[in-house]
């Protein structure tokens, strides 16, 4: 069975502009990343959209909302900026969508070369097809319930709530 990788932007794919010193997306790099650790997991991988978290907006949401009930797959894997990880994460949680459904981001992106987004990447597409139906986010070899998770913004990880 596939994996549906859903990319939206975030750490994960940001770029480094050394002329400017800025951020910004150009394209994804989640097929790079799975073909650097060999995965031989069957993922089809759509971007619906290259946007920071902070930036994505209530009509971005119902666009990732209305991909994980349209998608086929049982297991869908979202690429997401960890600053609002927690929002989209709830709102897909309280749609009860019968899926097996993980978020997860990095805090370096991809090229600068030492990012965990590798290792978030690979413990997050293990646990979306391990997990039972609902809602997830994976960060550093951990998954959360969506309803039971906060980025402790002090330390840089996420955590649980309770």
């Amino acid at each position: 069975m596939a994996v549906r990788v859903f990319v939206t932007g975030g750490t994960f794919d940001k770029e480094y502009d050394m002329l400017t010193g800025n951020l910004y997306f150009r394209d994804t790099h989640i097929k790079e990343i799975l073909d650097l650790g060999r995965s031989l997991v069957d993922v089809r991988i759509s971007t619906l959209m290259m946007v920071d978290s902070l930036d994505m907006t209530d009509e971005d949401r119902a666009l990732i909302l209305a991909n994980c009930k349209r998608a086929s797959e049982e297991m869908i894997l979202i690429t997401h900026g960890t600053d609002s990880m927690e929002i989209t994460a709830k709102l897909l949680g309280e749609a009860k969508i019968d899926k097996t459904i993980v978020l997860t981001g990095a805090m370096i992106p991809y090229k600068f070369g030492s990012s965990d987004g590798l290792f978030n990447l690979g413990s997050s597409l293990g646990f979306v097809q391990s997990l039972p139906h609902g809602v997830y986010i994976s960060m550093n070899g951990m998954y959360f319930n969506w309803d039971n998770v906060t980025k402790n913004r002090r330390l840089g990880i996420f955590e649980t709530l309770k």
